[in-house]
């Protein structure tokens, strides 16, 4: 499902009354609702926000929880666009939270420290891992990046002692031979 935010969008004015003057209702269904509800919904958000993108996944999230509440939504008596913009406006001020604490944990903990390049060696440690069977790659980190004992290895991978042996025999008899020719290459 994809929410319209064009305002043109089946002519009507939500939160109220229709285009026709009609009240907007969901009695003809999810897919109309969202069409007629959307575009005043997002215009509003994005109007708070100043995102309209922020905007429109705002609302597409509050419409997407109403599909799987639709009818205890549409229950007799009910507000479906009620609960809806609820969502949305509580999702938007979810966001200013968000936001406004990360602004005072960067005020609070200054710039980030400039982090040094990586070493060549590094480099080529890292992409010659990335080369090795993920089985392998996982017992080499744990072990010698980890500082793991095979015993423990063991336990955190569920597999005997014996295949994380072997994993890490195979590794290491790849990673020599991938580290060779990375260093070739140079």
């Amino acid at each position: 499902m994809v929410v319209r935010c064009n305002l043109a969008v089946a002519g009507v004015r939500v939160g109220g009354v229709g285009a026709t003057g009609a009240p907007v209702t969901a009695e003809g269904g999810f897919d109309e609702f969202v069409a007629a509800a959307s575009p005043r919904l997002v215009q509003h958000l994005s109007l708070a926000l100043g995102d309209p993108s922020r905007a429109q996944d705002c609302a597409q999230e509050a419409f997407v929880r109403a599909w799987q509440r639709w009818a205890r939504l549409t229950a007799e008596g009910s507000d479906p666009y009620a609960w809806v913009r609820t969502v949305a406006w509580r999702l938007a001020v979810s966001d200013w939270r968000k936001a406004a604490a990360h602004l005072r944990a960067l005020v609070r903990h200054g710039p980030a420290l400039d982090v040094a390049e990586p070493l060549p060696d590094g480099v080529a440690i890292r992409d010659a891992l990335a080369r090795l069977p993920v089985d392998q790659r996982v017992a080499l980190v744990l072990h010698y990046f980890a500082d793991l004992p095979v015993r423990e290895i063991a336990d955190v991978l569920r597999v005997p002692e014996g295949t994380v042996k072997a994993r890490l025999s195979r590794g290491r008899k790849a990673l020599a031979g991938l580290l060779s020719e990375l260093e070739e290459a140079r």
